[in-house]
């Protein structure tokens, strides 16, 4: 499985916001995209829908941007996956016809259930965390 790109920027960006010392002062769509490199076009895209999934508020007029709607603490990286992707999961009323076809579904369930199960274990605090401390050891060097 590999990290969809929609996702990727939501991420970069989210991250990019709970990493700014006043979370309460608007961020740009051009002061994000010039620090992370997103699309600036993609990026209004990917902001109205975590808008509308409530992890945004926006501002308008001069001063204006995008805000976290919440502490970085209490956003779940299964949040914010949910709201860009939608919750996919396999239908468990779907006609299973072979053994073939059970075994797939119930290993896929599986697979959606432990990521889930990550995902909803981390959340935008402990990315900001973690990127600190590789931040931290990128700096270190030695004589």
């Amino acid at each position: 499985m590999s990290l969809p790109s929609k996702v990727e920027y939501a991420l970069l960006a989210l991250l990019e916001m709970a990493s700014q010392p006043d979370l309460k002062k608007p961020l740009t769509v051009n002061e994000i995209t010039a620090k992370q490199p997103i699309p600036e076009r993609y990026l209004e895209q990917i902001f109205a829908s975590l808008r509308r999934g409530g992890l945004l508020k926006s501002q308008r007029g001069s001063k204006g941007g995008y805000v976290l709607a919440r502490e970085p603490q209490d956003i779940t990286l299964l949040e914010i996956v949910s709201i860009i992707e939608g919750n996919r999961q396999i239908k468990e009323n779907m006609d299973v016809s072979t053994v073939e076809m059970k075994l797939i579904q119930e290993s896929w369930q599986q697979a959606n259930q432990a990521a889930q199960s990550i995902l909803g274990q981390y959340t935008l605090l402990d990315l900001c965390k973690q990127r600190e401390s590789y931040i931290q050891q990128s700096l270190m060097y030695y004589i």
